[in-house]
């Protein structure tokens, strides 16, 4: 059986470091057979971290396909300009190819 706090830190270790969303059963597959928690005791420790993050600019949410750590609302504007895309700039004969296949 493992302890609470542990259960909270290897979650949330789990769930920033994976690409992608993990549900629960894919949580459930970071443990043991015989000290995997519940489904109790999964469900508590996610509310536990989605409540630690009140203060801070990310955010635990659960998607369709799971959980996952994504940065709030109110300071995206901030870190989306890490992120700078350049406008991609399209050929000539490009845009004509592409109004033929619209046009057809």
């Amino acid at each position: 059986m493992i302890d609470h706090d542990r259960l909270k830190r290897i979650l949330e270790a789990a769930i920033f470091a994976a690409g992608q969303p993990l549900g629960i059963g894919q949580l459930e597959e970071l443990f043991e057979e015989a000290d995997r928690p519940s489904h109790t005791e999964l469900a508590k420790a996610l509310e536990a971290l989605a409540l630690d993050c009140a203060g801070r600019g990310v955010e635990l949410v659960e998607v369709a396909s799971g959980f996952r750590y994504q940065v709030k609302a109110d300071v995206h504007a901030h870190v989306a300009r890490l992120w700078t895309e350049r406008q991609s700039r399209y050929s000539r004969a490009l845009m004509e190819t592409l109004a033929l296949i619209a046009y057809r």
